[in-house]
């Protein structure tokens, strides 16, 4: 037993997050101790810029030019980080992911057989996946599906259910693939930025504080209101119920009560809404931080500084954040 305590001490789990955008391909590398409880470190930060062109929307379209720039992003990887097993994860745009959520009651004899722990879930997995081709409009074989059952004490058991192309995936894997990476996994971009602003917020606010966390990509804003630790609310802009940013804003802020909110993404790309950053904290009524790595880990070791006060690294992050938790 001694000898097991003192290897979970030594021992650091090793993760990588990529995240490929219209503009360049980022790298951002986290470890942490096996031990419950060590500070989460950041280990390597890399940016490649992309060429115009390669990517179009949730299309890569010129994959050889991503294919070389994550063989580059990679090319400094420290011999620490590169003598580990190294868990790699990329994302998809939040526009190429449907999500759903819906009881359990609503998959009849299947989620009834779920409930009381059937011995199989494949009559459940039919419905949900005829649930996802329902929510796409594709058949199924062209889809990659995600799911699971939320048995949360005090809710009703419900099915969470993913969604996305399956040639969006594939296109990642193989560019991957072809620069000598393997994915463990690959989550949504705003899933991923979520992640990394909750973990920033874990570390630089009250705890349970209630605070707005906003992410900027390129098919969007996403915000989300966190209070007491959980997501209490959620909003995208543009979408057909809000009339502008400012009112999608003010119905995440729900009347105010936000002690802060933490923004992350490529926040240049608000001024094509007319927005900025001081506009955000007068609809929010709070202050508003930029996401930083800088705040999150011991970054004493050479480190890139203007990477580590990088709002657009928080995707990369959220990405690496989930391997290391895994």
């Amino acid at each position: 037993m001694a000898i097991r305590s003192s290897l979970l001490v030594k021992v650091r789990r090793f993760a990588a997050g990529i995240d490929v955008s219209r503009e360049a391909v980022r790298l951002v590398v986290l470890s942490q101790r096996l031990r419950m409880g060590e500070q989460m470190r950041v280990e390597y930060l890399a940016a490649v810029p992309l060429a115009a062109g390669a990517m179009a929307g949730v299309e890569i379209v010129d994959r050889a030019a991503v294919t070389r720039a994550m063989r580059e992003v990679f090319a400094d990887l420290p011999r620490a980080c590169a003598s580990h097993t190294l868990r790699c994860a990329m994302a998809l745009p939040g526009s190429a992911t449907l999500m759903s959520n819906l009881p359990l009651a609503r998959f009849g004899v299947a989620g009834e057989l779920a409930v009381a722990g059937g011995p199989t879930l494949a009559g459940l997995e039919s419905a949900v996946l005829a649930e996802a081709e329902r929510l796409a409009g594709i058949e199924r074989h062209a889809l990659a599906v995600d799911w699971f059952i939320d048995g949360a004490p005090r809710r009703a058991a419900s099915v969470t259910i993913a969604t996305a192309g399956r040639q969006h995936l594939e296109a990642r894997i193989e560019c991957a693939a072809a620069a000598g990476l393997t994915l463990t996994a690959i989550d949504g971009e705003p899933h991923a930025a979520l992640r990394a602003l909750r973990h920033a917020a874990m570390l630089e606010l009250e705890p349970h504080e209630t605070y707005a966390a906003i992410w900027v990509g390129a098919d969007g804003v996403y915000g989300w209101r966190v209070a007491d630790e959980a997501v209490a609310a959620e909003t995208h802009y543009p979408a057909p119920e809000h009339a502008d940013l400012a009112d999608a804003l003010r119905d995440l802020a729900d009347g105010g009560g936000l002690g802060c909110a933490l923004l992350g993404g490529e926040i240049e790309l608000l001024d094509g809404v007319g927005f900025s950053v001081a506009d955000l904290g007068d609809v929010l009524g709070c202050t508003v931080l930029p996401f930083e790595c800088v705040s999150l880990g011991d970054c004493a070791r050479a480190l890139s500084a203007e990477l580590l006060r990088e709002p657009t690294c928080a995707v990369a992050f959220g990405l690496a954040l989930r391997g290391v938790m895994e």
